[in-house]
């Protein structure tokens, strides 16, 4: 068990940190995020997955309380299942197992935040584990789940808010912010991977070449072509929302790729991104807005005179959203929630074979290292967009993930992490292989259906996919 992660893991699923270590100069801030350099013997994959709750009666969102049982209901009887409530005003907002927990994302999506294991096969098992759990009390509750990258019928209006503190103050500055920032909290699900690093300069490295490479995981992800019913034009509306959310805290980071970066360099970004809240005694107060740097200086307005906790500093760090986030791990991000037993395995393997394996890993890097700036945003703003079709250097998206997964694929049979069945974790890859080969991404894939399979009726969409989920 990696205790630094499992550690890092559970404050970032629960919102909050316990540790009252006084905060006296940055370089105790840096030093929190070095502290995360471990053997690489001892790495370990960590995986998120998100998806939306609905009613089996009708096909709508589920609310947390109502006249049906919801959101509410659900945890309470995960919690009799197993799992420990985690209360905030006496009301359960997350679940605890051990090292992984579920949590609630504002428009009430589900997403379970796994435990740090040893290899894909394990994140396979604990994502079918998890399923089953829900299968059998979607059956006992009248719920059903649906992984899409973006609500496929209804609006933010029509969807309600989860009862967290953090998430009123989020909400109202979001409304501030970039255009569609209040639907990326409400109308997206995703998945991550959460992955260690040995050194300042494999981190470095690898966070380096998952920027660079997180618009290809989007392409290959794709799964969330339909807004208010009908299709967007986009095959990843989730990647297009979060193109307009909050611009201080969200997006690529050119300066990841310059000379200097570091753990001094990534805390000077984040003490620069605007605060949310400050938690004390249970109670979130509305710090946004404000500087952390003001804060270091005992100079915060909501809390005249006092310097921050290292529970601060954890908190702050969870409330900034680039594509790749640095913690005590670093969290890769750019893939739509989609059949998570099969796609979850898939990018926590397509990431091991690359992030995992020295020759990969230098080999993405060789190439990567050439892109610009300008075409790393072009890449990441036309996949949203076109998918495998989109143009790359006289080629095209659909060329750089083959070779990607060609990489991959080598990373992890270098790896051997066999199953009881004497398959390496390459097998987890073959669904994305065999998209690329096609050029049709998920979402072009669900359109297709939408148009021939579903009579171009949203409602049979929803409802075939909530049985296919868990299925």
């Amino acid at each position: 068990m990696n205790e630094l992660m499992t550690k890092e893991m559970l404050p970032r699923a629960l919102g909050a940190s316990d540790d009252t270590t006084p905060v006296e100069n940055k370089a105790q801030l840096v030093e929190y995020l070095a502290a995360g350099c471990k053997p690489a013997d001892t790495f370990r994959l960590g995986a998120e997955q998100e998806q939306f709750v609905y009613r089996a009666h009708d096909y709508r969102p589920a609310t947390y309380d109502g006249l049906d049982p919801g959101i509410r209901a659900l945890l309470e009887e995960m919690a009799r299942c197993g799992w420990e409530s985690v209360q905030e005003n006496d009301l359960p907002i997350a679940l605890r197992q051990a090292d992984r927990s579920i949590t609630l994302e504002p428009g009430g999506q589900l997403e379970l935040s796994g435990a740090p294991l040893g290899n894909v096969h394990e994140t396979a098992e604990e994502t079918r584990a998890y399923h089953r759990q829900l299968s059998t009390l979607s059956s006992e509750l009248g719920l059903r789940f649906l992984a899409l990258g973006h609500q496929p019928k209804w609006s933010g209006s029509e969807l309600t808010w989860m009862p967290k503190q953090r998430y009123r103050i989020m909400r109202d500055y979001m409304a501030r912010q970039g255009s569609l920032g209040l639907e990326m909290m409400q109308s997206t699900c995703a998945m991550q991977v959460n992955l260690d690093f040995s050194s300042e300069a494999d981190m470095v490295r690898k966070f380096r070449v998952a920027l660079a490479l997180h618009p290809l995981v989007t392409a290959l992800f794709a799964n969330s072509p339909f807004v208010r019913g009908t299709p967007s034009g986009y095959l990843s509306y989730r990647s297009r929302i979060w193109s307009e959310t909050d611009h201080d805290r969200c997006g690529n980071l050119p300066f990841v790729f310059e000379e200097g970066m570091g753990f001094e360099r990534y805390t000077d970004y984040v003490l620069d991104v605007p605060m949310y809240f400050v938690i004390r005694e249970g109670v979130y107060l509305d710090a946004s807005g404000l500087s952390f740097r003001d804060f270091l200086d005992g100079k915060l307005s909501v809390l005249p005179g006092q310097r921050p906790l290292l529970q601060d500093w954890v908190t702050h760090l969870s409330t900034v959203f680039p594509q790749v986030r640095l913690k005590k791990i670093l969290e890769v991000r750019g893939a739509d929630a989609g059949d998570s037993p099969v796609r979850m395995a898939a990018l926590t393997a397509l990431w091991a074979g690359i992030l995992y394996d020295t020759e990969s890993l230098e080999a993405a890097w060789e190439r990567a290292k050439t892109w610009t700036p300008a075409e790393q945003q072009a890449l990441e703003t036309s996949v949203a967009q076109h998918g495998f079709a989109a143009p790359f250097r006289g080629g095209t998206v659909q060329d750089l993930c083959l070779w990607t997964l060609d990489l991959s694929r080598r990373g992890l049979q270098r790896r051997n992490r066999r199953n009881e069945q004497d398959q390496d974790e390459s097998c987890y890859l073959a669904p994305l292989q065999e998209v690329a080969e096609a050029g049709q991404t998920f979402a072009e894939q669900l359109v297709r259906r939408f148009a021939h399979e579903w009579d171009h009726d949203i409602d049979i969409a929803i409802r075939t996919l909530c049985q296919e989920t868990l299925s």
